[in-house]
């Protein structure tokens, strides 16, 4: 038959949750490390929807097409559906933050290297 779906999924969603802590750990520059986040955020959401996904699946509503004896193998679970819409929200949100701080850094340095901010350091 094939590979299934969630397998393509979670595979994917790992690929780009490593090379987000790849460039978070690789880069010094503070915009580079913002897209390594997102990567890694955006990894992380399809490897939360992949977890609820079935191959072949349908939506969980109970009626004549899907009865109670098989829902739970044949239904989709909704709830990482529903976590990750609220996570992208959040992870948007908290992107825009650390372009601000960015904007910001390089206002007041003229450089987004992060070696510049040496005096920030414990």
């Amino acid at each position: 038959m094939g590979v299934p779906v969630s397998h393509i999924l979670l595979a994917t969603g790992f690929a780009l949750v490593l090379l987000g802590f790849w460039g978070l750990l690789r880069h010094r520059n503070i915009l580079r490390i913002i897209i390594g986040f997102s990567l890694v955020d955006t990894g992380m959401h399809i490897v939360l929807v992949a977890t609820g996904y079935i191959t072949g699946g349908t939506a969980p509503i109970i009626d004549a097409a899907l009865g109670r004896s098989e829902a739970a193998t044949r239904a989709v679970d909704p709830i990482p559906s529903a976590l990750v819409v609220t996570a992208i929200v959040i992870g948007f949100s908290v992107s825009a933050v650390m372009l601000a701080f960015a904007i910001r850094l390089y206002e007041t340095r003229k450089t987004l290297l992060i070696d510049a901010l040496t005096e920030a350091k414990w």
